[in-house]
This record gives C-alpha cells, structure tokens and sequence, in this order.
C-alpha cells in the first residue's frame, strides 16, 4: 500500500504526521469515493512529486476512471481559483470582487462525479491553497448539500495532514539541517 510507503518515509520527528496520516484512511466517516477523492486531489495541491505518485497508486485501486480525473481537474481548477479569488479579496479593493474574472471555470458544473464530491474536493484543496473566499463558498455548498460540519473537518485534516507529509517528505529529500 502506498500510503505505507509514505509514512515509512516519514522521519522519527514526524511521527505526530506519521500516525495522523494512518489514521485518515482507517478512520474515515467520508465516502470511499469522498475520501480518495480527496487525498488524491491535496496530493497534486501539495506538489510533491513523491506523495503525488504515492497517494496516485493507491487512490487508483479506489476510485473509478471518470472520480480520479475529476480529482485532478478539482486540483487544477482550484489552484488558479485559489491565486485568483485570493488576490482579490486580499487587495482589500471591493471593486475587484465586482468585475467579472474572465476565468474558463465549466470543470466544476460538470464534475463528471457528483457535485457534492467535486466541491468537497475543492474545499480541501483550497485548505492548501489558503483562499478564504474558496473556502467559504465550498463550504456553504457542501453544507447545503447535507454534510456535516464533521465531514468539512475531516476533509481540512486530510490537506493539512497530506500537506504536512509532503513538506517533511520534501525537506528530507533535500537533507535540511543536520
């Protein structure tokens, strides 16, 4: 399994990481889809070529061919989102959020998954990517289609313990520090 593949690479320091990363795939209240889907598309968020191809391996004994695609177009989509939409609720000008982007967005109308799925998996993506504004609304839509505040929760674990696995994994390719 791939996912054991990465927390044997993860260092002693990491254990905290090594055993939340355990934990996600055992543990999960998410959907089998929800949940691949998920670690698959924070995986690419991450751009770690190691935990992408790791977590790639595993997902796609879990997904099916149109649910793995979606999970990247999820992660592509939401990483010029992300930029974008950032941007302009930062510069704190109000007229930006006036104007329209002028940004091809269709992928995510038309998932090739169910919506609920899709827009999960922009949530968590946009965890990674720290787009407050993409937060808030994927939240607002995830919610509204009926999951939980827990399940919203366990979607931010999963980026946050992806993305710390893909930091520590990075850091140690590169040998920082002594």
């Amino acid at each position: 399994m791939s996912i054991d593949n990465l927390k044997n690479a993860l260092p002693a320091y990491a254990k905290d990481v090594k055993l939340n990363l355990g934990s996600l795939v055992t543990t999960s209240s998410l959907t089998e889809q929800q949940l691949w889907g998920t670690l698959l598309a924070t995986a690419i968020a991450t751009r770690s070529p190691k935990v992408i191809a790791e977590v790639s391996a595993d997902a796609a004994d879990y997904l099916s061919a149109e649910a793995f695609t979606a999970a990247k177009a999820a992660a592509s989509i939401m990483a010029m989102n992300n930029v974008y939409y950032r941007t302009t609720h930062l510069i704190g000008d109000e007229t930006y959020a006036t104007m329209p982007a002028k940004l091809r967005m269709t992928i995510i109308g038309n998932p090739g998954v169910e919506k609920l799925d899709f827009e999960l998996w922009s949530l968590a993506v946009s965890a990674i990517g720290g787009c407050g504004k993409c937060l808030e609304s994927h939240e607002q839509v995830v919610r509204n289609a009926g999951l939980s505040r827990e399940q919203v929760q366990e979607a931010v674990r999963i980026a946050a313990v992806v993305n710390a696995v893909a930091t520590t994994i990075e850091a140690e390719s590169v040998s920082v520090g002594g």
